[in-house]
């Protein structure tokens, strides 16, 4: 055995060493090694992500340390994408207060709290408002206006539907009262009187819903209609439910390369800069208004940061660390949450 190892080393000393590197990677490629070190090399981003997120956190200026203040801003914003600078703003911060949620660097806490922010400013959250929420799954927000006294239709797919399974099966499906009751918000007895649940099919709005709502929402479902084109018809044929002067918040997953390749079929598919500017024209057509929208990606380091697969519920080489998560990759393409008002005409 001795001699066959120092015999190796003599061959190994012989020979150049890119020709090492090359039988080292010819040797990885064919046991699989390199796929597994690929991971491990998403895994390693992902504890350097961590690794700047908790710094973030333990100067206060978001996570649980962050003050949560108890009263509300006016900001004045329209459409925009999601940013590190709205995880640390006042604005953001009172809603995480409000609703029970931490003001971390994920792009999920800022989609609510987006919705929030626009229905507050518009004088949405009062008795004798009516909400229409679409594939509402098991959202927080039926229990939080409805607790302010705001009559709530949650809406969802059918649960008999295929298209429900994997909501199903993650308990993210909006049709039963044990996913959207949240007695942290609201008493059981308060939320029957004001929140009613319905099927809907967000590609078949019913026509018995035009015309009954003061504003409608929707928080990353409209990328779930199958394409593209089905995810904007949807949002101009929803605005048939507000009445006049009513206001619709999305929110939506969005491709952050304007000119490159997307999704543009399947189960999840991403909106593009072009994308949401046709659908401002079409809104336009139609009478509405869309408010103008920022599309600023932001300046914080966590504004640059990527989020790669595995992500949590997937399976992993190692505990995933809590990484930001305001980017993130889909099938190798960068995203974030995008999030837009539209208002019907009076």
């Amino acid at each position: 055995m001795l001699r066959r190892l120092r015999s190796l080393a003599k061959g190994l000393s012989r020979t150049p060493p890119g020709q090492i590197l090359g039988k080292l990677q010819s040797l990885d490629l064919a046991s699989g090694a390199a796929e597994r070190n690929a991971e491990l090399a998403a895994w390693n981003t992902k504890v350097m992500g961590s690794v700047i997120a908790s710094q973030l956190y333990e100067s206060g200026v978001a996570g649980r340390q962050a003050p949560l203040p108890p009263d509300p801003v006016d900001t004045g914003f329209g459409g925009r994408l999601c940013r590190q600078e709205d995880i640390e703003s006042h604005w953001l911060r009172h809603w995480c207060g409000q609703i029970g949620f931490v003001p971390l660097y994920h792009r999920k806490v800022w989609e609510d709290c987006y919705a929030l922010q626009a229905l507050y400013e518009r004088g949405m959250m009062m008795p004798g408002r009516r909400g229409l929420g679409f594939a509402v799954g098991a959202e927080w927000l039926p229990s939080f206006l409805a607790a302010r006294g705001v009559e709530i239709l949650a809406t969802d797919i059918d649960a008999s539907d295929l298209r429900a399974r994997n909501w199903i099966q993650t308990d993210q499906h909006g049709g039963r009262v044990e996913t959207i009751f949240k007695p942290g918000l609201i008493d059981m007895e308060s939320f029957n009187q004001r929140v009613s649940m319905r099927s809907v099919d967000m590609n078949e709005i019913p026509a018995d819903l035009h015309g009954g709502f003061d504003f409608l929402w929707s928080i990353c479902s409209l990328e779930h209609c199958g394409s593209i084109q089905q995810g904007l018809n949807f949002v101009v044929e929803a605005m048939k439910c507000l009445r006049p002067g009513g206001v619709a918040v999305h929110t939506t997953e969005f491709n952050m390369d304007p000119e490159g390749p997307t999704l543009e079929e399947g189960t999840t598919v991403l909106f593009q800069r072009r994308h949401i500017e046709e659908l401002e024209a079409r809104l336009a057509l139609a009478g509405h208004r869309m408010l103008p929208m920022d599309f600023g990606t932001g300046t914080g380091v966590l504004d640059q940061f990527v989020d790669l697969p595995p992500y949590p519920g997937n399976s992993a080489p190692l505990s995933i660390p809590e990484a930001p998560h305001l980017r993130l990759s889909i099938q190798g393409l960068v995203s974030t949450s995008i999030g837009f008002i539209v208002e019907k005409r009076a």
